[in-house]
């Protein structure tokens, strides 16, 4: 449990105090900290922009919510004042070619507003970045926080979550408290875009004949909330710490899916060069249509990759475990379907479009 101070010199600030500031209150990691925060007795504020959003993902919670967009310097200082510990979890993620401007608007800029207002107001920071801010060894073998970057696409994603990391070691280095979080693929409940989940949703809608040819960690968001809650208690200010966990081929976590959410299983594995002409198609695509699809040369290069990383360091100094991922799978389809996102056909379910 994160235990906050009651006696600390960050409460006497004029706005009324409050344990927790978490941005990306209406994404999925953010809403299970959120939720894990106030479980634990914590008081809560939360920065979001989408008044429709935070309607919809917060209802009901005994939250402070401020309303305004990490761009404007003020509403942030606003925000933060009075908070013990930020959680920075807000972020613009898509893997693609495109967006560049809105994510360093996003993630780089924004972080750097709330970041620097962190430091001016005396409060512990965490910051949510991702394993695609880390390199890739070119041996195959799991990386760790000291990988140097290489072996990512250079999509603006990857370049921008790398920058927001740079951004935040210069606040630590003027002062901040700060540490750096990066999970790997999540699943699990409060989805509600959904964000990562999709993967299941459409595995679960029989969009998952052939898997890619590359591998992954999944992990529980719920895990990853837990995570970051112990770095914001344990974690050392300037360091970085994989929320990882179980490492799989897309084969086997499609099949795990499937088998979850009753649909037939993935015929096997797609060629490579069927998967690269499938993301330079897309490309076509994006570039008849004027808007960048899913399906694209980054995103295909991103998924024959073998993406995985070791989380030794987070168990050693954090305590981080992580749950049997069948349990993640089963209640995260739970969630999608109890949420309205399918529904129950002849005893199994089906995906609503």
């Amino acid at each position: 449990m994160v235990n906050f101070d009651p006696a600390s010199p960050w409460r006497s600030r004029s706005r009324v105090a409050v344990d927790a500031l978490v941005t990306g209150a209406t994404g999925l990691v953010g809403n299970n900290v959120v939720r894990m925060l106030l479980a634990r007795g914590q008081s809560v504020r939360v920065l979001v922009r989408s008044r429709q959003a935070s309607q919809r993902c917060l209802a009901g919670l005994p939250i402070d919510i401020t309303h305004a967009s990490l761009s404007d310097q003020r509403a942030v200082e606003a925000a933060v004042e009075g908070a013990e510990v930020v959680v920075h979890s807000a972020a613009m993620v898509h893997c693609g070619w495109r967006h560049h401007d809105e994510m360093v608007a996003a993630n780089v800029e924004g972080t750097r507003i709330i970041a620097a207002a962190a430091r001016r107001a005396g409060a512990r920071f965490v910051h949510v970045s991702s394993v695609d801010a880390i390199g890739l060894r070119p041996d195959g073998q799991p990386a760790d926080e000291e990988t140097p970057p290489g072996g990512m696409p250079e999509c603006p994603y990857v370049l921008t979550k790398r920058d927001a990391e740079r951004v935040v070691h210069a606040e630590v280095a003027r002062g901040l408290d700060a540490v750096i979080v990066n999970p790997v693929f999540m699943l699990g409940p409060w989805d509600w875009k959904p964000s990562s989940g999709r993967m299941l949703v459409e595995v679960a809608a029989g969009k998952g004949l052939f898997a890619p040819p590359g591998a992954n960690d999944f992990v529980d968001v719920r895990d990853v909330a837990g995570g970051i809650l112990a770095a914001a208690e344990r974690g050392r200010t300037g360091r970085r710490y994989i929320l990882g966990g179980h490492s799989m081929t897309y084969l086997d976590a499609w099949r795990m899916f499937a088998r979850l959410a009753g649909r037939m299983q993935p015929f096997g594995t797609a060629p490579t060069a069927l998967v690269r002409v499938a993301g330079w198609a897309g490309d076509l695509a994006s570039l008849c249509t004027r808007q960048e699809l899913p399906v694209n040369s980054a995103a295909t290069r991103m998924s024959m990759l073998p993406h995985n990383f070791s989380c030794q360091r987070a168990r050693t100094e954090l305590g981080y475990t992580f749950r049997p991922l069948e349990e993640t799978v089963a209640d995260a389809w739970q969630w999608f379907t109890n949420h309205g996102y399918a529904r129950p056909v002849r005893g199994r379910t089906m995906m609503v479009r």
